[in-house]
């Protein structure tokens, strides 16, 4: 059975004509996942060029994926899926060979059209600003250092709001919920060292005892919970500290692991083991950019903010497109999990510097499917608490605070 996928485009220009770019972002039509971003300035030329650019490219690079695939192209310009559907003439000459190199990249009858609101259009919008402001400054769009994902609090599974949507504290219905635990201790922890996604034994530690005790004390916290508001589904970071956490949560609860690659810690590169001391007397200037810049990478070409957060939020697509409407447990590390929350209340990246994230600590956000977010709970660690006045392996018999 072929593919389907979703093609987002869009193109402007800055003048028209003037300075143009186009974006294109390509999703799975099931599930929402972004699977391909594309933008590029083009110089000068007119707001349809640009549209129409872009159209090509989001075309090309669902093709790219899947040849056999069949496309559902959604776009805000009347005028493109409106000639590309073949109910309107193309009279102009630079459109029509345009049209028909488009038309050309898939087989007849894989390809339809639909008009979007401009408003549902942002990710490819973003995309196409991000390339003509590269272009002003005299260089070309990579897609590392994209911030277009950021514009996309969640997938939407179901129809637009009819009505202006909720926002803040108001009432709400529904929406999927994420109860974010970060892991348990390890040996490196207390001594708050850097603790990435290394890939090698050494650098991917176990749970020390202590760690051990925190996920059993999270666990049975989570397995107290009243009827109808229990945990759904476990999803954990590949990284073994968080696959011990989530197993000692999953064994609790009766449910299995799934492993999501996003979730995984930041690669640290050098940093990797080191004390936040250590790193400003080795490597000063690279710590000074990367506390000053999302865009800047651990010594050695480790991950940026801004790479952690993109993989992160396509993780949390994924999982809500999975998982609509349940409850779901995200094991994971502090900066996957601050990324999380730092998206959810549309707050910049240097709130991540703000953020005090506890070892076997939950937080929770709940994503509703009108766009917005509502975090409800950060950096809880009464069951902690609660577990030391029992005795380490005493039980817990209060129900989490987040319920």
């Amino acid at each position: 059975m072929s593919r389907r996928f979703v093609v987002e485009a869009d193109g402007g220009s800055r003048g028209n004509p003037g300075p143009a770019g186009y974006g294109a972002v390509v999703r799975d039509a099931a599930s929402g996942e972004v699977l391909a971003e594309t933008a590029e300035s083009i110089g000068k030329a007119t707001n349809n060029v640009a549209e129409y650019q872009g159209l090509i490219a989001g075309l090309r690079a669902a093709h790219a994926l899947d040849p056999d695939a069949t496309v559902l192209v959604r776009m805000d310009s009347k005028l493109v899926v409106e000639q590309m559907s073949g109910r309107w003439k193309i009279k102009h000459p630079d459109m029509r060979p345009l049209a028909m190199t488009a038309r050309d990249i898939f087989p007849a009858g894989a390809v339809r059209y639909e008009w979007m609101p401009r408003e549902r259009n942002k990710h490819a919008d973003r995309l196409a600003n991000e390339a003509m402001d590269a272009a002003a400054k005299g260089r070309t769009w990579q897609p590392e250092q994209s911030r277009a994902l950021d514009a996309e609090p969640s997938v939407r599974t179901g129809p637009e709001p009819t009505t202006a949507p909720v926002v803040g504290w108001g009432e709400q219905s529904g929406g999927t919920t994420f109860v974010l635990l970060r892991h348990g201790e390890t040996a490196l922890t207390r001594e708050k060292r850097f603790s990435g996604s290394g890939s090698t034994g050494d650098d991917d530690p176990e749970l020390a005892p202590a760690g051990v005790r925190q996920a059993e004390a999270a666990a049975l916290a989570l397995e107290k919970a009243p009827d109808g508001r229990r945990i759904d589904a476990v999803v954990a970071s590949p990284l073994r500290r968080c696959r011990q956490t989530a197993q000692a949560v999953a064994d609790r609860l009766g449910l299995d692991v799934r492993i999501e690659a996003g979730l995984r810690e930041t690669d640290f590169a050098q940093w990797e083991g080191l004390t936040f001391g250590e790193v400003r007397e080795r490597y000063p200037q690279d710590l000074t950019q990367w506390m000053s810049s999302a865009q800047a990478q651990p010594t050695g070409g480790g991950e940026s903010f801004t790479a952690v957060a993109r993989r992160a939020a396509l993780a949390r697509d994924k999982i809500i497109a999975r998982y609509a409407g349940k409850t779901v447990l995200i094991v994971s590390h502090v900066t996957p999990i601050k990324s999380l929350l730092r998206l959810a209340l549309g707050a910049p990246t240097e709130a991540m510097f703000r953020m005090e994230l506890s070892p076997a600590a939950l937080s929770v956000v709940t994503y509703y499917n009108d766009g917005n977010a509502s975090v409800r709970l950060f950096n809880d660690t009464g069951h902690l608490r609660a577990a030391a006045a029992d005795g380490a392996a005493g039980p817990y018999s209060g129900a989490p605070a987040w319920r």
